[in-house]
Parts: structure tokens; C-alpha cells; sequence
């Protein structure tokens, strides 16, 4: 296999606070091939959306900084470029979407502006041409009446629209990575789907990449090629979907699992919540960030920080349950 489109080695990202360091991100690992989609998924504040804000070098300096680590894209190491090289690689060759579209969206400029606006920016290119691409795009992401849509100001679009809106607007530079940061949160579940087939017929048409980041598994059980399981600022688990699905090793994993409703099984089945808080980022403990709520712990769980072990070729987990030494209680 060649060289992944996106390289992320032993990221870490701190935020400077009153009260001490926010170990926000600790030593993340993971690529990204062409045209794979990856997922990101963890509860809120594991540390999800700093990554991905690290890979756009958005994260605000100070009070955040990137204490360690690579982010190569293509080879280039995108954390030693200068802000005026980073603004040639945002839109250009990675696209973002982001949480709320309609904070993205300037409210006083008309949808056309907004939309042409990175293209004339990257690119040598008409306004006429521009518009174009711009009335191409929406037709892609299934924008009905584009040349009027074009005209029109964000309020005048539904929710759905909007985030249909910010995808076009990712995807004007043709793009080789799209970075999707909770695309389909506060969307009701019909204009999830929408968007889930939407990605799904953009990366067919374009063979963009896609990290997809979210807490919601069933929107990765439909998307993704692979899935990181972020805790506490760390890639605990990582491996295809069948694999993260059918034979989660980590007991984070399984308790997220455990505690999404299944349409498929038994209804009267009860969820399970996994009990207890996130560990504190200003102190981070020794041992696993997971110990103290797992029901498997041992004693060298809270002392020694466990390494990551090789299940598969693409399935690694970072859990001392798969020393030899240790039982297997599942």
C-alpha cells in the first residue's frame, strides 16, 4: 500500500487555562487513506473536535498550542507550516464542515457570495465560472432551484439546507480530504439520512476522503470505513466497523455500545450507561484514562499506562485485558 493521504503521529494539543494545562489531546495516532472514510467517535470532551481543528491548524494560539507531534498531508507536515501556507491548505486541499451551519454562515451575505468566495480565492477563475461551480455543487448536494438559491440568505433555508449548503461550500475546491465535525447533529432523523446518502454519493462521485467525527454510532455504522475511539484525549480502540461493532475489545467500546438502543435485537432489552465522569484533563492519571469506571480493572490498570496491542492488521487496542497474563472476561 502507498502512503496515506493523511498521516497524524503522537499528537498532542494543550490549552492554557487560570486553573493549570488541558491535556486536550494525548498522543493521537491514525491516517487517512484516499477516498477511505474514517471515524471519530467519543462522548463530549474526549478530544474529537481539537483533533480535527489541529489538522486545519484552527486551534486558537494561545491559549491552545500543539505541544507534540506530525500532521502530514500528501507528505508535507502541516504543523511546521506558516499561517500564510496553512490558508493555501484550508478549502483548497482539505475542506471542513462545521457543527452548527448556521454560525458558519454569515448572516449578511448572500449564499452565492459565500459559496464562490474560496474558489476566487484558490483558484484563477472567473466570477461567471465561479457561479457556475457554485450552481454545479448545489445541484450535487441536492439544492433545488440553485441559480435562485444563490441569491438567497442563509435564513432562508431550513436546517437540512444549511448543512447541504456547508457541504457544497467544503467541496468548492475540490477538495482531497473533507472534514466532517458532528455533520448530522441537531438534524431530525429523516435529514440524517439525507445527509448520510449525500456523503456517501459525494465520495462516489469525487473519491474525496472523509473524517467523519461524531458521537452518534449509528451514523458511522452507515458511512465509515473504520472508526477511532477516542477517550480522554486518546485513540483507545481503532478497526473497521465490523470489527468495532462485532468484536469491541476495549470495555469503552462496549459500553458505548451497550448504551445505544438496537433496532435489530430484543427491544426490552435495557441500556446500559457507563457509570462515573471523564478523568480530569488538568491531571491525567498514570494508569488507563478508563480505570476508574471500568468493571474490568486490575491494580496495574491504575499505575502502569497500557500500550497499544495488535488484534489484526487494522484492529489495535490500548487495554492491559489483552496482556497474556490476563483473563478474558468477554
Amino acid at each position: 500500500m502507498g502512503q496515506a493521504l493523511l498521516e497524524i503521529n503522537d499528537l498532542a494539543v494543550s490549552f492554557s487555562t487560570q486553573g493549570g494545562e488541558v491535556q486536550a489531546v494525548r498522543g493521537v495516532t491514525f491516517a487517512v487513506d484516499k477516498g477511505e472514510t474514517v471515524a471519530i467517535v467519543g462522548e463530549s470532551g474526549c478530544g474529537k473536535s481539537v483533533t480535527a481543528q489541529s489538522i486545519m491548524r484552527l486551534i486558537p494560539q494561545p491559549p491552545g498550542r500543539i505541544k507534540n507531534g506530525t500532521i502530514h498531508m500528501n507528505g508535507k507536515d502541516l504543523a511546521s507550516l506558516s499561517e500564510k501556507q496553512m490558508r493555501g491548505v484550508r478549502g483548497k486541499q482539505i475542506g471542513m464542515i462545521f457543527q452548527d451551519p448556521m454560525t458558519s454562515l454569515n448572516p449578511t451575505l448572500k449564499v452565492g457570495d459565500q459559496l464562490t468566495e474560496g474558489i476566487l480565492t484558490h483558484q484563477k477563475i472567473s466570477k461567471a465560472d465561479a457561479k457556475k461551480e457554485a450552481i454545479d455543487l448545489l445541484h450535487l448536494v441536492g439544492i433545488a432551484n440553485p441559480e435562485e438559491r444563490l441569491q438567497q440568505y442563509p435564513h432562508q433555508f431550513s436546517g437540512g439546507m444549511r448543512q447541504r449548503l456547508m457541504i457544497a461550500m467544503a467541496l468548492m475546491c475540490k477538495p482531497e480530504l473533507l472534514i466532517a465535525d458532528e455533520p448530522t447533529t441537531a438534524l431530525d432523523v429523516t435529514i440524517q439520512a439525507q445527509i448520510i446518502d449525500l456523503f456517501k454519493e459525494i465520495q462516489r462521485k469525487t473519491g474525496v476522503a472523509i473524517i467523519i467525527i461524531t458521537h452518534d454510532l449509528g451514523v458511522v455504522a452507515q458511512i465509515a470505513d473504520r472508526i477511532n475511539v477516542m477517550y480522554a484525549g486518546e485513540i483507545v480502540e481503532t478497526g473497521t466497523v465490523k470489527e468495532i461493532f462485532y468484536d469491541p475489545q476495549h470495555p469503552y467500546t462496549r459500553g458505548l455500545l451497550h448504551s445505544v438502543p438496537r433496532l435489530d435485537g430484543d427491544r426490552s432489552q435495557k441500556l446500559v450507561p457507563i457509570v462515573g465522569s471523564p478523568p480530569d484533563l488538568f491531571s491525567p492519571p498514570e494508569g488507563c484514562a478508563f480505570a476508574r469506571r471500568c468493571d474490568y480493572a486490575m491494580e496495574v490498570c491504575v499505575s502502569l499506562d497500557p500500550d497499544y496491542t495488535k488484534l489484526s492488521n487494522k484492529h489495535y487496542t490500548k487495554c492491559w485485558l489483552q496482556d497474556t497474563r490476563a483473563e478474558k472476561p468477554f
